[in-house]
């Protein structure tokens, strides 16, 4: 395991830690208040504190629910959970919501009854109004540190509590009024009747706003259950990957949360001839975008290669790509019959003579196949494709040094020969090597640095034609030219 891994397992016993602890305070916290409230409740005879148990008993289970959740969602990825626990959260916050549209059915039930059909006579003690108050100061207590680890972890499980307990407070606070509107009717005996139904108003008030918050949540859950992504979210992703230089299209784009975790599925479209670490680069380009979004985000990205808008240097790198062949040195011209393209291809060493000759005419079989197929610029025509067939070189041939006054003789008349060239300055770092009865040379050239890079490259090719004329011995020649920025170049 690395030292990210490390990391990121230690946060993750964190987080879970810190979920169970706010979790289990929540359970303690809804059993206290449903057992005070059902003793006042039943004391005082008022529908609006005992449906305000009720609802303190299904904020019990929901905390009992959400405890079970946190603890289980908290469980890696396994064979049959390929995306990890996570749903069971969004699974609980559903079951909490059906949970508190049950509880708002029967106190509407009984309130309509007593409003209309059965007098209750309502108590509204002190002990009333202690426990409803302290029943406001533990909601809000509760609903913000919910609120906060719910926020900080993305728990839909957290945030359903923190909404119990939210629609608690307020809840509470209507009952009180109600109690309290009663308290007033036992001093205004003309009014009493209408003061007497307050309480159970109260009680409708509280439904009400329990089925509102419920609706909210079950939507958001089976919105999570049924993998509906965040509004906004996929445009936002698709436009940041689309910006990055080289994907040409974003062809798919599937997103789905689990829990806390957010999964992106990606199939970015690009050059067919960008080699496979090309690819590779740009795939990681379009993690890191989803990351500037999603920074905790399980992103997988699969690169598509296609031929879109190609030069004809381009499609001839991905026909040999794809044919899994080395080429280089490819040039092309044109003439009245069209555009002639011609390439050195590498074939193994130890191949035969009739066996290179075949790759190479396959080779340009399939690359006047896709010329005609993809459609050359400009609708060229193409004339002829050559291949010129040469051993791939040897990985691992052995250099000797030569002999110190034969090398000095080397050197001394490189160094002339590049100074009789026109922009060209003195040379160093002359290496020469004996490899397989050839010499071996390879020399940094300095030339000016304003010259532009056709001149840099001629000169390159002028300094190694008269050295393989004044030395035919040689074989490979390597010349790294580098701009000379101190002093002018002889000229």
């Amino acid at each position: 395991m690395t030292d990210l891994d490390d990391i990121l397992s230690g946060s993750s016993e964190k987080q879970f830690r810190e979920k169970r602890m706010v979790a289990g305070a929540s359970v303690a916290a809804a059993i206290f208040l449903t057992g005070a409230k059902l003793v006042v409740g039943f004391l005082t005879g008022s529908l609006g504190i005992l449906a305000e148990a009720a609802h303190s008993g299904l904020d019990l289970a929901a905390a009992l629910i959400t405890l079970f959740a946190v603890r289980v969602s908290g469980r890696p990825a396994d064979e049959s959970h390929l995306y990890g626990h996570g749903k069971v959260e969004n699974l609980s916050a559903l079951v909490e919501s059906l949970l508190l549209l049950a509880a708002c059915a029967c106190i509407i039930y009984e309130a309509m009854h007593r409003l209309f059909f059965k007098t209750v006579e309502v108590n509204p003690s002190l002990w009333a109004f202690l426990v409803m108050g302290m029943s406001i100061a533990i909601d809000f207590s509760r609903s913000r540190s919910l609120s906060r680890v719910a926020k900080k972890y993305q728990s839909q499980a957290l945030e359903a509590d923190a909404l119990h307990f939210r629609t608690d407070l307020w809840s509470s606070a209507v009952v009180i009024i109600g109690l309290a509107l009663v308290k007033a009717g036992e001093y205004r005996s003309a009014d009493k009747a209408f003061f007497e139904h307050a309480d159970a108003i109260a009680a409708l008030m509280v439904a009400v706003i329990v089925i509102y918050a419920g609706v909210r949540l079950s939507l958001r859950a089976v919105d999570a259950l049924l993998d509906r992504a965040s509004k906004g979210l996929v445009d936002r992703l698709l436009r940041k990957v689309k910006d990055i230089p080289g994907i040409l299209h974003v062809s798919r784009i599937r997103v789905r949360n689990v829990g806390n975790q957010l999964f992106v599925d990606l199939i970015v479209e690009v050059p067919r001839h960008f080699s496979f670490q090309e690819s590779h680069q740009l795939a990681q380009r379009a993690q890191e975008a989803v990351h500037s979004i999603s920074p905790n985000a399980d992103v997988v990205v699969h690169t598509n290669p296609i031929a879109e808008s190609e030069t004809i240097l381009e499609i001839i790198q991905a026909v040999a790509a794809r044919e899994c062949v080395l080429i280089h040195n490819v040039t092309t011209h044109r003439t009245e019959r069209g555009i002639w393209i011609d390439l050195d291809l590498e074939v193994d060493p130890g191949l035969s003579f009739e066996g290179a000759h075949r790759q190479a005419t396959d080779l340009e079989a399939k690359l006047h196949a896709e010329l005609i197929s993809v459609g050359a610029p400009a609708a060229i025509a193409i004339a002829g494709i050559n291949a010129h067939i040469e051993p791939r070189p040897e990985e691992s041939a052995v250099g000797i040094p030569l002999e110190p006054a034969e090398a000095n003789s080397y050197i001394r008349r490189v160094n002339e020969i590049s100074l009789e060239l026109k922009l060209a300055g003195a040379c160093h770092d002359i290496e020469l090597h004996q490899i397989s009865g050839k010499i071996y040379l390879s020399l940094h050239l300095l030339v000016g640095a304003g010259v532009p890079i056709g001149e840099v490259h001629s000169i390159a090719e002028q300094m190694e034609s008269r050295l393989r004329r004044e030395f035919p011995e040689l074989g490979r020649v390597v010349i790294h030219t580098e701009p000379q920025k101190s002093k002018s170049v002889p000229g």
